[in-house]
């Protein structure tokens, strides 16, 4: 099959962000917002854009912030309903903790919420050793995930986030860790509970937990993520909030005012970088015969929204094979005319697929259905749109 490219400069054109093709940083033309933390950043979760960051790369540790990792991990490679069992190596686990009892079991997705509410180390190597198999066989998981999803200043030595010699991150990586995580419905879920209670089979009254994240009592519209300290990484927290439809997720590495400056960092976001739609779904490009896959959001300052351009990328496929005919039906490509590519500032920011009007469109994922228990639904689409975007990037 020959491929034949045409590119076409185009207006007004939508664009769908993918996060190989990463996003830009927020350039230095608006003031960033005073922190006391030796590192700090701000995200826009929809479109992964960093917003505001203060010495982001630099690698520090992060204490409870790990469990993060540890939860999205465990979300995706196992079932809510798993009953997970306390082993001699998590019982009595030194730092915050459930008190879980050794032998005793618990779901997967209760122990889920004891992990990010309370910060229970007992729940981190429990859930670990129940879906890695061992602590290291977790953080190979661990390590795997924050290659996949490009986080470049990130090594995992354990599940909780003692102290250990080469476990470390970024502000900016966790920046991304989370915006990630909380596209995950199960995750979004957990980390927005402020009060959780549980079956405790060893005892008449059941678990109770209090959410330590105070953002979600203090700030309108937080809704999430988690808190950390150790005497040697110091107060590290990472939250998040949603106003407007936008949802943002601010990280501070030891900082000893963190709350304030956490509601500082997330009012200058909604302030100066309000989510903007740029397009619709399914609209018609101008003077061509396709529509848009998709819509788009993206934040933007008012000063960069003249900075956008557009480029319209169509491909006509000429002597296509008669096997190739009959793979169309189940061809998830079938139908795709091309891609719209933006770029700001000369960086490319996103790409949308764009369809022949009257083909089938796939639909958008369905973040709230948690059918499958939290395993793969999302995630099973996702892997299909990469496999689209592919095909359309591919030479």
């Amino acid at each position: 099959m020959r491929k034949i490219t045409k590119v076409i400069a185009c207006m007004l054109i939508p664009v769908f962000l993918l996060s190989s093709l990463g996003a830009t940083q927020a350039q230095a033309t608006i003031q960033g917002p005073s922190t006391h933390a030796q590192s700090a950043a701000l995200i826009d979760v929809t479109s992964g854009r960093i917003l505001y960051s203060k010495d982001g790369d630099k690698e520090l540790r992060i204490a409870s912030l790990t469990k993060i990792m540890t939860a999205i991990v465990a979300i995706e490679h196992s079932r809510l309903d798993d009953k997970v069992k306390v082993s001699p190596t998590a019982f009595a686990k030194e730092g915050s903790s459930l008190y879980l009892k050794l032998g005793e079991k618990m779901t997967l997705e209760n122990m889920l919420y004891g992990l990010m509410l309370r910060s229970g180390n007992d729940a981190a190597s429990a859930i670990a050793e129940h879906v890695g198999g061992s602590e290291e066989g977790f953080v190979l998981l661990m390590n795997k995930k924050a290659e996949q999803i490009g986080l470049t200043h990130s090594h995992f030595m354990n599940p909780h986030g003692l102290d250990a010699e080469g476990h470390y991150s970024t502000a900016n990586d966790l920046a991304r860790l989370t915006a990630y995580a909380l596209h995950n419905p199960v995750f979004k879920r957990i980390v927005a509970t402020e009060d959780k209670s549980a079956p405790n089979p060893n005892e008449s009254w059941e678990y109770s937990w209090h959410n330590k994240n105070k953002m979600l009592r203090m700030y309108e519209g937080a809704d999430g993520v988690k808190t950390g300290y150790t005497k040697k990484a110091f107060r590290c927290l990472v939250s998040s909030a949603t106003r407007n439809g936008q949802q943002l997720a601010a990280v501070t590495l030891n900082d000893g005012n963190d709350w304030n400056d956490h509601a500082r960092m997330l009012d200058f976001g909604f302030e100066y970088f309000p989510l903007v739609e740029v397009a619709k779904q399914e609209q018609p490009v101008q003077n061509t015969d396709v529509v848009t896959g998709r819509g788009f959001w993206y934040p933007l300052a008012e000063s960069e929204k003249s900075s956008l351009t557009k480029k319209l990328i169509l491909h006509e496929n000429r002597g296509q094979s008669e096997k190739e005919d009959k793979k169309k039906a189940t061809d998830l490509s079938f139908g795709l005319a091309g891609r719209i590519d933006m770029q700001l500032d000369g960086k490319l920011v996103g790409s949308i697929p764009v369809y022949r009007k009257g083909s089938y469109i796939p639909p958008e994922p369905k973040t709230e259905d948690e059918t499958l228990g939290g395993i793969g639904d999302v995630s099973s689409w996702a892997a299909a749109w990469r496999a689209v975007l592919s095909h359309l990037l591919s030479p």
